[in-house]
C-alpha cells in the first residue's frame, strides 16, 4: 500500500494546536463535501483530541459542515459500558456531537460490554460495519476515510496499538486488545492496515513528554516498537504538534511553524 511522507506543522502551545486542528478539520470536511456531497472522519480521544472537538463546537464556522452527511468513526475505544467517562465516545459526544445535527445512523460507535458482546465480538461487529460502508472504489474492506485523527502516547502508541503487542501484527481491520499497559486493559482498535487505508492521517501531539516518541515516529523506526511510525495516509500525512512535542525533531526533517 502506498503511503506518504509526513508533513510537520508546529504550533505555539496545546491550546493553539487544538484551535488550529479544529480549523483544519472544518476546512477539510467542507472541501470534501463540496466535491462529493459526503465525508468521513475518524475521531480520537485524549486531552488534545477532545479539546479539538470542543474547539470545533465553539467555532463560528462549524455550521459550514453538513453534519447530516458526515460519517463518524473511532480509531479505538475502551471496552467499558456506554456512557462511561473513560469512553472516547462519551468525550466526543459531550465536546461536539451533542451540539451539532449529526445523523445517528452515521455515528459508528464501538460497542462496549453492556451490548452483550465480548471484546472480540465487538471488534468483529465493527469490522463488519466498516466492510458495509466500503465502496468499490475503496478497493478494500474499509472506507478510505477523508480524515483519520490520531493522538499519540509517550510510548508512541496510536489508537490502542501499543508497542510490541500482537495487534500490531494483525492484518484484520479491527481487533480486540488485551493487556493494554494503559488502563483500562481491554480495548477495541483499528489496525495499521486500516489506518493506512485513510486518505489523510493526522497525528496530533502536545507536551514535552511526547517529544521522544515524535522523534522516533518520524525516524526509520519500525511500527512494531514505534506504532506511530506506521501512522501514514495514502494521500497525506500530517504531524500536528505543539513546540514542546516537536522539541526533539531532528533538524534535517525541518519544521513549518504556524503563526
Amino acid at each position: 500500500m502506498n503511503v506518504t511522507t509526513p508533513h510537520i506543522v508546529v504550533h505555539r502551545d496545546a491550546g493553539v494546536l487544538a484551535q488550529a486542528v479544529a480549523a483544519r478539520i472544518i476546512t477539510r470536511l467542507v472541501d470534501v463535501q463540496a466535491a462529493t456531497g459526503t465525508a468521513s472522519i475518524v475521531l480520537t480521544g485524549g486531552t488534545v483530541g477532545i479539546a479539538t472537538l470542543a474547539a470545533i463546537a465553539a467555532s463560528p464556522a462549524r455550521d459550514a459542515v453538513d453534519w447530516r452527511h458526515l460519517d463518524i468513526w473511532w480509531g479505538d475505544e475502551r471496552f467499558v459500558p456506554t456512557g462511561d467517562p473513560e469512553r472516547n465516545e462519551t468525550g466526543a459526544r459531550e465536546a461536539l456531537l451533542d451540539h451539532v445535527d449529526v445523523d445517528p445512523e452515521r455515528v459508528h460507535v464501538m460497542r462496549g460490554p453492556d451490548s452483550g458482546l465480548s471484546a472480540e465480538e465487538s471488534a468483529d461487529a465493527y469490522a463488519a460495519e466498516l466492510l458495509k460502508a466500503a465502496r468499490p472504489e475503496d478497493h478494500g474492506p474499509v472506507p478510505q476515510f477523508d480524515v483519520m485523527l490520531l493522538g499519540m502516547g509517550p510510548d508512541a502508541h496510536v489508537a490502542s496499538l501499543f508497542p510490541g503487542l500482537p495487534a500490531l501484527y494483525d492484518t484484520r481491520s479491527v481487533v480486540a486488545v488485551h493487556g493494554s499497559p494503559k488502563p483500562p486493559p481491554t480495548r477495541i482498535s483499528l489496525t495499521l492496515p486500516t489506518i493506512q487505508a485513510a486518505r489523510e492521517v493526522w497525528v496530533v501531539a502536545a507536551g514535552e513528554e511526547k517529544a521522544s516518541a515524535v522523534r522516533l515516529a518520524l525516524s526509520d523506526s519500525g511500527p512494531v516498537q514505534v506504532p506511530a511510525a506506521g501512522a501514514r495516509g495514502r494521500s497525506r500525512t500530517l504531524f500536528l504538534l505543539d513546540r514542546a512535542a516537536a522539541g526533539k525533531i531532528p533538524s534535517e526533517l525541518g519544521r513549518i511553524a504556524s503563526p
